[in-house]
Parts: structure tokens; C-alpha cells; sequence
């Protein structure tokens, strides 16, 4: 059967935020900022430069690896399996929670994503205090929480992210995610490209790079944050460090917010195209 009228509204909401996405253009601040961070890098002899993404996207596939296989992810299938059969008691496996409906999907996936907005905020402040510790496993904290989250929103929406294409996938969603929105757009129409024809894939046959130049800013930000904690940790209010700690909750917030904005619309999108093409 074709799109309810509810699913098609929602296809048009991704593609009027897809219309968008595609539509930005950058100001001469973020053109010369990420020109000059493009210049800096390649100062550094190509074969570093090769080394060095190399290194962040083993980092990233490890890391993948270990989120996917913890016992707390596995809690939390389990979890989302159980939120699945409140709408329909015969749901056994991840794949079988296309058969909800949209509206059912979005409101178990939107659990997830308050939930990892809020251990961003949580984590953010934590780190805003401006302990050695707490402020030099941010990057880390981050990277888990919001890689963790991607994975739970593709199981949401039926997709198990335990193939080398669901991997990949995911793993650029992520990536894509954490991008300004200038160059955003480039990694969406990767996705979209990805997406024609079948979608039944096991393994992956396009790019298997994760990271380049264009990401650069993603750790540049990171850092930057740190640096401003670090200047304003001794503000302190009754003793407690409130200006770092607001500073530290809001970008962390902030960048949660928008993987997960990016990465619920790439599932729910895949989701309708499912049925589509199931119904055609």
C-alpha cells in the first residue's frame, strides 16, 4: 500500500530540511576560517596527513566495534525491542520493527535521542568544571555518546548495524553529522547517492574513508571549547565554576543535537523509502 497521509508528510518535512541543507551558503568568515584551516594542515607533509585520518578512522571503527558489541548497547536493543511490541506483540528481531507505524518509530527513537542530548548536556558540564581528567576524556565521551546514539537510531528504524554496509553507513552518518553545515551538504548527497537502487546490502562498495581535510573543524572546535574552559574555570559562583560548566554543557548539547537532527531524518528517510518501494 502506498505513503499514509501521515508518512508522507513527514517525507516532505526531510525533504523541505534536505532543500534547505543543500540550499546554505557560507559567509567570508566561514569560507576564509576553513581556508585558512585547509592551509595550515597541508603544511604537514602528505604522507602525516595520510597517517593521520588513517588513525581517526581506525579510532572510529574500534570504537564502533566496542559501543556495538557492550553489554549496556545490548540493554538497549533489548529495550527498544520491548517499546516495539507496546505497538505490536510479535516483534522478535530488529528488522521487524518496519512493520510500526512512523509516528510509533519516532517516539521510541525520540527516547533515545532526549536520553543522549541529555548525557551530552551532563557530560559537557562535567568537563566544564575544568578537571585534567574530566576535560582530556571529552573528546572520547563525546565521540562514544554520539556514535552510540546513531547506532540506536538505525535500530530503531529496523536497521541492525552489524553488516560492513550498516557499519559504513552509520559510521557516515556520524561523520556527516559533525560536519559544518557549508560541507554538511556534500556528505548528504554522498548518502543520498548511497541510497539509489537497492538497499539491501551486506557489504560496502563505495568509499571506505571516513574522515579527510574537510572534518578538520570538528576538532578545532573540540579544543577551542577546552581552551575557553580552562580560561574561565576559576570564574567561579559559591564556589562552583558555573560560566565553564554552562559553556562546556551547551556545545556538548548542541553538537548532540545536531547528530541526532541529521542522523533521525537519514533513518526515517530510509525508512520511507523502504515502504515505497515495498508498496510500488
Amino acid at each position: 500500500m502506498p505513503l499514509t497521509d501521515r508518512e508522507t508528510n513527514i517525507l516532505n518535512e526531510i525533504r523541505l530540511w534536505e532543500k534547505n541543507l543543500l540550499n546554505y551558503e557560507a559567509n567570508d568568515f566561514q569560507i576564509t576560517y576553513e581556508k585558512y584551516l585547509e592551509r595550515t594542515f597541508t603544511l604537514l607533509p602528505d604522507k602525516i596527513q595520510r597517517q593521520f585520518f588513517s588513525v581517526i578512522d581506525t579510532w572510529l571503527f574500534h570504537l564502533h566495534g566496542i559501543i556495538q558489541g557492550s553489554q549496556l548497547q545490548m540493554d538497549a536493543k533489548e529495550r527498544i525491542l520491548s517499546s516495539g511490541r507496546i505497538f505490536h506483540k510479535d516483534i522478535e528481531k530488529i528488522a521487524d520493527l518496519k512493520q510500526l507505524e512512523v509516528d510509533q518509530l519516532q517516539y521510541i527513537a525520540e527516547q533515545q535521542i532526549a536520553r543522549h542530548r541529555f548525557y551530552s548536556f551532563a557530560q559537557g558540564g562535567l568537563a566544564g568544571t575544568g578537571g585534567t581528567l574530566l576535560l582530556s576524556t571529552d573528546i572520547p565521551a563525546m565521540a562514544v555518546i554520539n556514535l552510540r546514539v546513531v547506532q540506536l537510531i538505525a535500530i530503531t528504524y529496523g536497521f541492525e548495524v552489524n553488516t560492513p554496509y550498516e557499519i559504513m553507513t552509520s559510521l557516515k552518518v556520524f561523520h556527516t553529522a559533525t560536519l559544518p553545515p557549508r560541507i554538511q551538504k556534500e556528505g548528504w548527497t554522498s548518502l543520498m547517492v548511497e541510497l539509489e537502487g537497492n538497499d539491501e546490502h551486506y557489504f560496502y562498495e563505495g568509499n571506505d574513508e571516513i574522515t579527510d581535510i574537510t572534518w578538520l573543524e570538528q576538532p578545532v572546535q573540540q579544543l577551542l571549547k577546552a581552551l575557553v574552559i580552562t580560561l574561565f574555570r576559576k570564574k567561579v559562583i559559591q564556589g562552583i565554576p558555573l560560566v565553564s560548566m554552562a559553556i562546556g554543557a551547551g556545545a556538548n548539547y548542541q553538537l548532540t543535537r545536531k547528530v541526532t537532527d541529521l542522523a533521525h531524518k537519514y533513518y526515517q528517510l530510509r525508512y520511507l523509502k523502504g515502504k515505497e518501494e515495498f508498496s510500488g
